[in-house]
């Protein structure tokens, strides 16, 4: 976060900002908790996202109890220094009916989502997966099948319909993601050179 903490407004929500936790691999919505000095202190000393429940009047650390913590990564202040936007990783579901989010109808980056599932799938090897067979042919069969896609769209480009160019895309996506595993990267990486190219 930067240096703007004495800046925010506290006297507005009664010593109280309300705090929107965004996961920071798939930007999809987590919840709403409120934060006080003491729980802003808090969130940044231990690196896990805690909040002032309204309910025990006292500081809760997400995931006190059930361990789905929620592991800093940053906080953003908006434009009326009255609230914050914490981008964190989550461990396990966020809400307490074991979803991941407590917006059930929230979604996040489909292109982050997939990462994630050709990160498990590369951690855990599953017998059948498509993914895992990829993985165990090696690079240079990971990098062919990123080539036949490539040329696939490129096709579909010129001679096929939306649909058909869409779904070849959606191919090529996934093999390149499943290509960057493969060398130990994944999308997080890639969006840091686009950044960086667009800065």
């Amino acid at each position: 976060m930067r240096d703007a903490m004495p800046a925010l407004d506290w006297d507005k929500g009664g010593g109280l900002l309300p705090a929107i936790v965004q996961d920071a691999r798939t930007q999809r919505v987590l919840m709403l908790g409120y934060m006080s000095r003491e729980s802003l202190a808090a969130t940044h000393e231990t690196g896990l996202v805690t909040f002032f429940s309204r309910s025990r009047q006292r500081l809760w650390t997400k995931g006190e109890y059930s361990g789905h913590h929620l592991k800093l990564v940053a906080i953003e202040i908006d434009c009326d220094a009255d609230a914050l936007l914490v981008t964190a990783e989550p461990q396990g579901p966020t809400c307490h009916l074991g979803r991941d989010s407590c917006f059930g109808g929230a979604r996040g980056s489909a292109l982050a989502e997939l990462d994630r599932v050709v990160e498990s799938r590369a951690a855990a090897m599953p017998e059948g997966s498509y993914t895992t067979r990829l993985l165990a042919g090696g690079i240079r069969r990971i990098a062919q099948k990123v080539g036949e896609e490539g040329v696939e769209t490129a096709l579909a480009a010129v001679v096929e319909e939306d649909a058909a160019l869409l779904g070849e895309a959606a191919d090529l996506a996934y093999h390149l993601l499943v290509l960057l595993r493969a060398r130990g990267l994944g999308l997080s990486d890639l969006e840091q050179v686009l950044r960086t190219r667009s800065a």
